[in-house]
């Protein structure tokens, strides 16, 4: 994977994955060109793939802390 490819957002590189996906199926182009592009999609695939699971993971990390603070803040209004 080219750096330019690995500093694409997540759109964009989903954008990309559009773009090749439908060009894959018109069916027209030839076999060597469409193994080129069906590798990039792969690459795009993966990429996406592990930003997602990156963004999700900071949703959750961020969910737990929230979390925590509110158990804390409501622990504290018990005792008073």
């Amino acid at each position: 994977m080219t750096k330019q490819e690995e500093n694409l957002s997540f759109e964009q590189a989903l954008q990309q994955l559009e773009q090749l996906v439908n060009e894959l199926e018109q069916g027209d182009l030839p076999l060597e060109t469409s193994l080129e592009k069906f590798e990039q999609a792969v690459k795009l695939s993966r990429l996406s793939q592990t930003q997602l699971q990156s963004a999700e993971q900071k949703v959750s990390t961020l969910l737990e802390k929230n979390g925590e603070q509110e158990l804390s803040e409501q622990q504290g209004e018990a005792s008073e």
